[in-house]
Order: structure tokens, then C-alpha cells, then sequence
């Protein structure tokens, strides 16, 4: 594979689940600082963690708050991208998102999954 380590990381679980929905932030984290590229994709209740306040308050203990998590990841690189019908089957809506989400479909899911180095699932 030519270029930076590409991981995908599919979250399922969402703010009800603080320890599943903040693992997959940690991990991504941690790719990120050793060079590696990082696609995050959300899915059925995961797509909720990014939403504006959607994080607030999750908090998994032995872990950093969720909302700060979230914000080094996409501070530092880590692409954030929910699954269209997820958002839409719960009445979320673009504007609703936190800054610099990007909406995508199964198309785009399916490519860069092909084209990753590993993929993550929670």
C-alpha cells in the first residue's frame, strides 16, 4: 500500500454506552499521533456522539470526558463521517452535526473501507 496507514473505525454505540462509545475515540487518538490516517464512521446510534452536545456528559471512568476526546481527534485530524440514513431515521439533520462532520452514504463507507490498512469495529 503506498502512502500513511489508514485505519476505519465503525462506532455503533452511542451516549448511553460511555465506555463503548468512548473507545473508539481513544483508539483513534492514539493512530493519529503515530502518523496513521484516521476515518470515522458512525452508524445506528453512534451517529448521536456528533452532534452538537451529543457528547456531553458521557463519561467513561479511567478515561478523559467524551466531548474532549472528540474535539482532540478532530482537532488533530481524525475525519468524522455519520451514515445519511442513520442521521435521518432519528430526525437529525446536517446543521445538527458538530463542525466539520461530513454526511456520507454506503458508497463512500465501502471505499474507503477497501482502501484502509485496518478496520475497527465498536
Amino acid at each position: 500500500m503506498e502512502g500513511p496507514e489508514k485505519l476505519v473505525i465503525i462506532v455503533t454505540h452511542g451516549p448511553d454506552e460511555p465506555e463503548l462509545a468512548t473507545l473508539p475515540f481513544v483508539m483513534a487518538a492514539g493512530a493519529l499521533v503515530s502518523d496513521t490516517q484516521v476515518f470515522m464512521a458512525f452508524q445506528g446510534e453512534g451517529v448521536r456522539l456528533i452532534t452538537k452536545g451529543g457528547a456531553d456528559g458521557v463519561h467513561a471512568a479511567s478515561f478523559p470526558p467524551l466531548a474532549e476526546l472528540i474535539d482532540t481527534v478532530a482537532a488533530i485530524g481524525g475525519l468524522l463521517m455519520p451514515c445519511s440514513p442513520c442521521i435521518e431515521n432519528r430526525g437529525i439533520t446536517e446543521d445538527q452535526m458538530l463542525e466539520g462532520v461530513e454526511v456520507i452514504g454506503a458508497a463512500r463507507l465501502v471505499s474507503e473501507i477497501t482502501s484502509a490498512t485496518a478496520t475497527l469495529n465498536y
